[in-house]
């Protein structure tokens, strides 16, 4: 990872709220990697920062999702969307909690991958953006931009 020095993180010290920094992108962009590797930097600087992903398979949520993800369950794609919304509905409270703690948190996928998957299979997208309004609001969000076809490999 390139060394980067950014205003806004420079100003985040542990006396101040952390930043919610979320990396999005394609299947397999390399965002858990790149994701490791921000949070090791930024403990690296001094920072009190933890490592988030969603769906979050820990909660009773994420367990229904786990389910239907390992083909053990068949469910409408609306109530797949409202489920994995909920999921990040569910750790809400205790995201916010961390951040006012000081305490950044680099999360792989958000509110943007459920809303792409869904409108992608031909839900209305301003349907998919409704069950998010409420959830805390990303200070910054990396876009890992590769080919699809890099991602397959």
């Amino acid at each position: 990872m390139r060394k980067c020095h950014n205003s806004y993180l420079d100003s985040v010290s542990s006396e101040s709220r952390g930043a919610l920094i979320v990396l999005e992108g394609l299947d397999r962009s390399g965002k858990s990697l790149q994701s490791s590797r921000l949070v090791s930097y930024l403990e690296g600087s001094g920072h009190s920062v933890e490592p988030w992903r969603f769906p979050d398979r820990t909660t009773s949520v994420g367990q229904m999702i786990s389910s239907y993800l390992a083909n053990k369950s068949e469910l409408d794609d609306r109530t797949v969307h409202l489920l994995f919304s909920a999921n990040r509905w569910e750790k809400r409270s205790q995201m916010e909690a961390k951040l006012k703690a000081g305490t950044t948190l680099v999360v792989d996928r958000y509110s943007y991958s459920g809303v792409a998957f869904s409108s992608a299979k031909g839900l209305n997208i301003e349907w998919c953006k409704a069950p998010e309004i409420g959830l805390l609001a990303p200070d910054l969000v990396l876009y890992l931009d590769i080919p699809p076809e890099a991602s397959s490999l």
